[in-house]
């Protein structure tokens, strides 16, 4: 279920443990499944859990616990905002503004893909970034900052392609 440099990366991350406690690679693991198929189904949860030599139901709390993790199908470009308060208070009307607009720009809510499946729209907790305000990641690795409708604008093209 996960291509040979997928397994081998995880391999790199159970190296890092002693040998006992190779589930601590849990996180890794998943993120690489999820990188690879886009999201975590119940079978490739099944399969981290077996390599890891964990119970399935471990993996999956740590699946859907941590918002990073998609455990049903997102689009090609999922698209997290962060919401908190900093957020909030960034400058042109911050988050709250730049959620209308790309709720708008998109056609979707929250928790939505579009029809195409490019884009998935998520509400997301504090970045860490927050005197960038407002912020945006983007697949879990591609964080946006200061977006403006303009800067909005040229992200949604960019991806489009």
């Amino acid at each position: 279920m996960i291509s040979a440099e997928g397994l081998k990366e995880i391999d790199r991350a159970i190296a890092k443990y002693p040998a006992e406690q190779k589930q601590s690679a849990v996180m890794s693991a998943l993120a690489t499944a999820q990188e690879e198929h886009g999201w975590l189904s119940p079978e490739l949860m099944q399969f981290v859990a077996d390599y890891l030599g964990m119970p399935a139901v471990a993996v999956q709390e740590v699946a859907t616990f941590y918002t990073m993790y998609q455990t049903s199908p997102v689009g090609k470009h999922k698209i997290t905002l962060c919401t908190n308060l900093p957020c909030q208070l960034g400058p042109d009307g911050g988050s709250d503004s730049a959620a209308q607009y790309l709720k708008q720009k998109l056609g979707i809510d929250f928790g939505e893909t579009t029809a195409d499946g490019k884009f998935t729209l998520k509400e997301g907790e504090c970045f860490g970034s927050c005197g960038d305000a407002p912020v945006l990641l983007v697949n879990n690795h591609r964080m946006c900052s200061f977006m403006s409708r303009e800067k909005i604008d040229q992200l949604i093209e960019e991806l489009s392609k």
